[in-house]
């Protein structure tokens, strides 16, 4: 009987490492918006910076009027800061006979969140400063 030898070959293989993208500033913020869209009378939101826009409104037949409305409320509060030498606002809150609107910026982005009267701004912008 003659033995036969068993030849186990050793493979070895090389895996070259996957690049996992960190999630960047603007993909955070678009996940708190999504979150904060299905908040009590939160009607939609504008997020805009030097390379793209997002508008997410529940009438999208009014999305001129809020464009013009969050570029209005931007500008006001920049004209208003120099003016008043109050320096860089973080926020303002705009608080109308029917509505109220909630305008920040983050980092490069400026946030407009356009809400009714009975919703809680407060409290949605704490939930745009979570980490």
């Amino acid at each position: 009987m003659v033995k036969q030898k068993k030849e186990i070959q050793e493979t070895t293989s090389q895996l070259e490492p996957i690049a996992i993208e960190e999630p960047t500033c603007e993909d955070n913020i678009r996940a708190i918006l999504e979150e904060i869209k299905s908040c009590d009378g939160v009607v939609g939101y504008i997020l805009r910076n030097t390379t793209s826009a997002t508008i997410d409104l529940n009438d999208p037949t009014k999305v001129i009027d809020y464009a013009i409305l969050s570029s209005s409320a931007f500008e006001a509060s920049e004209q208003l800061s120099e003016l008043l030498a109050l320096g860089k606002v973080k926020s303002i809150i705009v608080d109308g006979r029917d509505a109220k609107t909630l305008h920040l910026t983050i980092g490069e982005n400026n946030i407009s969140i356009f809400m009714q009267k009975n919703a809680d701004s407060k409290k949605i912008l704490e939930k745009m400063h979570q980490p």
